[in-house]
């Protein structure tokens, strides 16, 4: 082949990579939101680089999962609570609806207080950053186009290199740091409450239920189809690398930090934030503190979109960011309410928003399995999937990973419940 010619090849495949860039890089960078830095941070403050080891497997396992789900969005046509429905019934739509609901509702509500937080950091009251940010969020998604949308989102996702700055910033010890990462820890912290309770959290933060259910539903709407599904792939294999490296580097920055300072609580991803001040100098404060409002306000858009496609599709009714008010009432008016009732909390006196941030995580991990189990069961369908059911490696590590969860759910009720 000419130079030409094989430029013109690369061209065309770079074409459509950026055709179909998108739902991938932005559902699993959503993944480090206003919850999930609290996760990371306190995984580094509490426990130092021993939780660095979960990284390698939890991207692995993030791959396969999330690209089982863009592979079904383009295979069916079908977002993944249409799916379930169909095939399983109401009934059992009905209450994994109901239970991804309240799951979310705890994001949504974690969101805003990262909103809250950060912006308390700058001197911005509650009372004030909370409402803006709400009206600016439902406008971007209420009179934005899909195609409007889909360009902040991603726009808001390349800001997460504030957290490899600020990680940077933070002067870790890099050979403890790697060492850790391919190393896992004695096998006595298995032993530990506490230890089982952040492993579940950390993962459960990363492979969340919601994602599933918005990236299966964002694939269909951006009429992904298996034809140009190739490309798509690698947005969904670039976007959750780029975000579990995002996640190690917040764990290392706390754990250089924090952890080395005898710092082992912290209450919420602000206040790792106001911790690194003195630790590891203004920059990486004001970036940590930067980060966790793009996060927070990303985040606070894309659950409540997650939670009103997960509800209309499985009873029913029109959704989509694409579609008018008019035309999609029932998925607006859904996630209108998801978006007073988060932000609204947040306004209340005495709300325990630590505890609802990384419990939200931990329930996040708990319910994986069941959302994973209803995955493989589809996708190994041929008669849904024709050519594009898994393959041997893929029900392997997504049948471990599921496994893996529900015997790290054990092991935390047999050990004994533990906060952070």
């Amino acid at each position: 082949m000419s130079d030409k010619r094989r430029l013109k090849v690369w061209r065309i495949r770079l074409l459509m990579f950026l055709a179909v860039i998108g739902p991938g890089f932005i559902t699993a960078n959503v993944d480090n939101d206003a919850g999930g830095i609290y996760t990371y941070s306190a995984a580094g403050a509490q426990f130092g680089y021993l939780l660095l080891w979960v990284m390698i497997p939890m991207t692995v396992a993030l791959v396969v999962v999330q690209e089982m789900s863009a592979r079904m969005g383009a295979a069916t046509g079908k977002g993944l609570s249409d799916l379930i429905r169909e095939e399983y019934g109401l009934r059992i739509t009905f209450f994994m609806m109901l239970g991804l609901v309240i799951t979310n509702f705890g994001n949504v509500v974690a969101e805003f207080a990262g909103i809250a937080s950060s912006l308390e950091l700058f001197h911005i009251s509650r009372y004030v950053s909370v409402p803006v940010a709400a009206v600016v969020v439902w406008l971007l998604v209420v009179k934005g186009t899909y195609k409007s949308v889909e360009k902040v989102f991603l726009a808001a996702s390349f800001f997460y290199f504030a957290y490899i700055i600020a990680g940077v910033l933070a002067g870790p010890s890099w050979r403890e740091a790697f060492v850790a990462t391919f190393k896992p820890p004695h096998s006595g912290s298995f032993h530990q409450s506490a230890y089982i309770y952040m492993v579940i959290a950390v993962v459960g933060t990363t492979i969340a239920p919601w994602m599933q259910f918005y990236l299966q539903s964002s694939i269909v709407e951006k009429g992904i189809t298996p034809r140009e599904y190739r490309a798509s792939r690698w947005d969904v294999i670039l976007g959750c690398i780029f975000t579990d490296i995002v996640a190690w580097f917040i764990v290392v920055a706390c754990a250089a930090t924090l952890y080395a300072h005898g710092v082992r609580q912290i209450r919420d991803g602000a206040d790792a934030a106001q911790a690194l001040r003195p630790l590891a100098g203004e920059y990486a404060y004001i970036l940590f503190a930067a980060g966790l409002f793009n996060a927070s306000l990303f985040a606070a858009s894309i659950l409540p979109i997650s939670t009103a496609y997960t509800v209309c599709e499985g009873l029913g009714f029109e959704s989509g960011v694409g579609h008018k008010f008019s035309e999609a009432k029932v998925f607006y008016w859904l996630y209108t309410l998801l978006l007073i009732a988060g932000g609204g909390v947040i306004l209340l006196p005495n709300i325990p928003l630590v505890k609802i941030s990384i419990l939200s995580q931990v329930v996040n991990g708990v319910v994986l399995p069941f959302v994973l189990i209803f995955m493989l069961l589809l996708v190994n369908k041929s008669e849904l999937m024709g050519k594009h059911v898994n393959g041997t490696w893929f029900n392997l590590i997504a049948w471990a990973t599921t496994i893996i969860m529900i015997g790290l759910t054990i092991a935390w009720f047999v050990t004994g419940q533990a906060g952070s």
